[in-house]
Order: structure tokens, then sequence, then C-alpha cells
């Protein structure tokens, strides 16, 4: 029987390879929303995935982004997005990510996100560091927020709904050095990690599309809360992650923007 993290690198490993198999063919797009894509890949890494799970751990419960999944009440749950970054993938942009979790009784105990087009592995176990291709990472040492690099995302609503990200952009776009918007919060997040980034917030975010990275940055000495500040948990609406020097100074624009700071 491999251990948790062992099943959890091979599983994202495996389907990051199908997604990159399948990168330049052409694909089947669905909608779930107006912009909100969903391809063929995705389906065939999620069923890739939950039949990997289903073999090794039959008892274990299930959450992912394209199905119903397992839900029992099982100790071990596994949290899955298959495919992160559908829209580039659909548009052949090649970045994506595959993002994979497992939580023992509500606590995050180790996760993957696998960039298959660059073969890099992030991989983290709770209490053990975070690892890139076997490499441990850290977090950067960036302390002046106007000196930082830091990436966010929209949401798919952001066409219909006031709570779009767009004054949070604004008013952090002037106080940073750049700001990038690549399309894969897992991998934002990853990079936070890996200290490419300074810092990371996105709204509206799920479960999946954080489980695996909120460990990475935390185990690589990084800080993930609300963007409030308050406590972060899988379930909360949205997400602010740094390197936790700059992290006040980044959540206080974050405050002001809400609130209606203009520039």
């Amino acid at each position: 029987m491999p251990t948790y993290l062992e099943s959890v690198i091979d599983i994202a490993r495996q389907a990051g390879a199908l997604l990159k198999d399948k990168f330049n063919q052409p694909h089947t797009i669905e909608y779930k929303g107006l912009i909100n894509l969903v391809t063929e890949a995705d389906h065939a890494s999620e069923e890739l995935i939950v039949s990997k799970i289903r073999e090794i751990y039959p008892n274990h419960d299930i959450l992912t982004e394209e199905s119903k999944g397992i839900a029992t009440g099982a100790a071990f749950r596994w949290i899955i997005d298959p495919l992160d970054g559908t829209t580039n993938y659909a548009h052949g942009y090649p970045v994506f990510c595959v993002s994979v979790a497992l939580e023992k009784q509500g606590e995050i105990c180790c996760g993957a996100v696998y960039n298959p087009m660059l073969d890099e592995m992030f991989f983290a176990e709770k209490g053990a560091g975070a690892f890139l291709n076997g490499k441990r990472i850290r977090v950067s040492d960036t302390e002046d927020l106007s000196k930082s690099l830091l990436a966010t995302g929209f949401p798919y609503d952001v066409r219909d709904s006031k709570e779009n990200n767009l004054n949070h952009f604004n008013l952090m776009a002037v106080n940073v050095q750049a700001i990038r918007r690549a399309g894969a919060a897992a991998l934002d997040m990853a990079y936070v990690a890996a200290g490419r980034f300074d810092g990371f917030w996105e709204l509206k975010l799920m479960p999946w599309d954080t489980a695996a990275a909120w460990l990475l940055v935390e185990e690589a000495g990084g800080c993930v809360t609300a963007l409030s500040g308050g406590p972060y948990f899988l379930n909360a609406p949205h997400v602010l992650a740094s390197n936790g020097m700059i992290h006040q100074d980044m959540m206080d624009i974050l405050v002001k923007a809400r609130d209606g700071a203009t520039l």
C-alpha cells in the first residue's frame, strides 16, 4: 500500500499526463455558465482520478468539481480539481494544472499541484514542508508591497456581479510592482509557495481550487487567510495568500477597496 502522499503525487501525475496528451487535440466544449467552460479532458481527468482513488481507497469520500462525488461521512476525503485552468486549456494556452488533496477529519494532510506542461510537481504533507520536484521550497522574502509581484483572478460572474474583484484589482495595481492574471488559482498559489509570486488573492473560489495549494503555502512558510484577515477554511468565499511579510499591507488595501476607497 503506498503512503497517502505517494498516492496523491502519483494520481496527480497520471491525470496531468492525460491532459498533456490531449492538449493539442480538438476539444468538446460545454458551458456550465456564460463563461464557465468544461471540456471532455476535464471529465476524462476526473474519471481517471476517481477510479484510482476508488481502487486504492474504496472507503474514502471524494469531492470533485465535475461530478457529484462520494459523501458518506468517512474520516478521509479527497478534494480534486481535475483541470484547473479549463479556459486556458480550451484555448490552447498552456497554463493549467491538476490539484489533488487529501483531508483527514476536516484537516488537509497532504496535497499536490501538478503542472504537466513544465513537469512541475508541487507537493506538501502537513508538518513536513513543501516541495517542488523533491526540492524544498519556501515563500519569498519580499517585505515591501510596492516591490511585490502578485497574482489574482476574476470570478465567472464578473459580467453580472458587483462583487467581481475589479475594485480590489484597481486599487492593488497602483500599490504593487505588478499583478499577473494567469487563470489557474491552484497554480498561482503554488507559485506563492515557491516564491515566484509574493502574494495572491481571489474571490468566489471553491474547495477544489484551494485545498492542496493552501497546504503548500502554509508548509512553505506563508500565510493564508480570508480577505479580512480572519481564519481561512475550505468553504470560505474568498482567499488571501502571501509570504506573510506583505500580508497585512495586502489586506489593508483589499479592505479599503471593499469599502469603496478611491484611487
